[in-house]
């Protein structure tokens, strides 16, 4: 049996449609579309883990946050869809499929963090804080963040997350208009879970475009891809955490009646679909963050277009089946890796 909280203030009656209409859209897009893509990323994570590059300690853990909140999916489908925002399970349910959400929202958000001041320190201070950047040290400092936020999302969801509606439905995750509790709880999110990892996003990749800016030995090239790798993280967390938590604060400011959570509800979830596309997001930090993670997509590109290409002449008997290779390039010929552990102070870790 399904335990709820009624909200004692009162009871909105509000258009749901968005729920069945553009909800189902994005996520079947994002479950089909970033499953395959964070367990590919997740593959090459463990690979530059396995060169004990520290940064891939970060990124597997930014890549399993996202599967977890991807996994939680199909029972936000069914909720929406099938049951038309009526809970159909327990409220132990709810709470673990709304952790997954924040969980989602804020460890990637603490990762995020993690890999830009990681770069600001390989860039900006080779010589220093070497102790900072182990391999030691990124199992800490991602142990230390999945438990403060399994905390602080544990603290949240202490209050009932199950209330009743004007229609008897039975909703998740949502009260219109938002409880007196909730108004801290969104304030403390828009500052420590945005505006401060906002910042330090913003001062670590300001350091590293002057530092190489300024390097009359790093090539032409490489400068480009720091600067695509700056330019993807910072536009990643904007679109899809900016909107959504400026709409909290708003949201805690003015939302104490029906009539206001009525005119907001459309945008407000229309944010919160922005967050969901986080995760396909995610991985394109890994076409960015090295060379050869670039190379070895292109690579696996070229062998399903190879294979592609043998089918297809296979079926046509005017054509030779023993077309020589293409040699493979000298191993002095390859560009040297984004991200490769130098103390030049422009280079990166691969």
């Amino acid at each position: 049996m399904v335990n709820f909280t009624e909200n004692a203030t009162e009871k909105c009656t509000i258009n749901h449609d968005i729920h069945q209409t553009l909800s189902p859209v994005v996520y079947v897009f994002v479950f089909i579309l970033g499953l395959p893509a964070n367990c590919l990323s997740l593959y090459y994570g463990y690979l530059q883990i396995k060169a004990k590059n520290e940064l891939g300690i970060y990124l597997c853990n930014l890549t399993v946050a996202d599967l977890l909140y991807i996994f939680s999916l199909p029972f936000w489908l069914q909720y929406y869809v099938l049951q038309h925002d009526n809970w159909p399970y327990n409220e132990l349910l709810c709470k673990i499929c709304g952790i997954l959400l924040y969980e989602n929202i804020y460890i990637s958000v603490g990762f995020l963090c993690c890999i830009s001041i990681d770069r600001y320190l390989a860039v900006v201070h080779p010589f220093w804080f070497q102790q900072f950047r182990t391999m030691k040290a990124a199992a800490i400092v991602s142990i230390v963040i999945w438990t403060k936020e399994i905390m602080t999302c544990c603290f949240v969801f202490m209050h009932g997350e199950i209330s009743m509606d004007a229609e008897s439905h039975m909703v998740c995750f949502e009260h219109y208009p938002i409880k007196e509790w909730e108004h801290n709880v969104n304030y403390y999110r828009f500052s420590a879970g945005f505006l401060f990892p906002f910042f330090l996003l913003a001062f670590s990749y300001c350091g590293i475009l002057r530092v190489v800016h300024k390097s009359h030995g790093t090539q032409k090239k490489k400068k480009i891809q720091i600067k695509r790798l700056v330019s993807s993280t910072v536009l990643i967390f904007l679109v899809c955490f900016g909107p959504y938590h400026i709409l909290l604060v708003v949201r805690s400011l003015f939302e104490n009646n029906c009539s206001f959570a009525e005119k907001i509800f459309n945008i407000y979830h229309v944010s919160l679909l922005l967050t969901t596309f986080n995760c396909v997001a995610d991985p394109v930090l890994y076409c960015f963050s090295s060379e050869s993670t670039y190379q070895n997509f292109a690579k696996m590109r070229h062998s399903c277009s190879t294979c592609l290409g043998c089918l297809r002449t296979e079926t046509k008997e005017s054509y030779p089946l023993n077309a020589p290779e293409t040699p493979n390039r000298p191993q002095h010929e390859q560009q040297p890796g984004l991200l490769q552990k130098s103390h030049d102070g422009t280079g990166m870790k691969d």
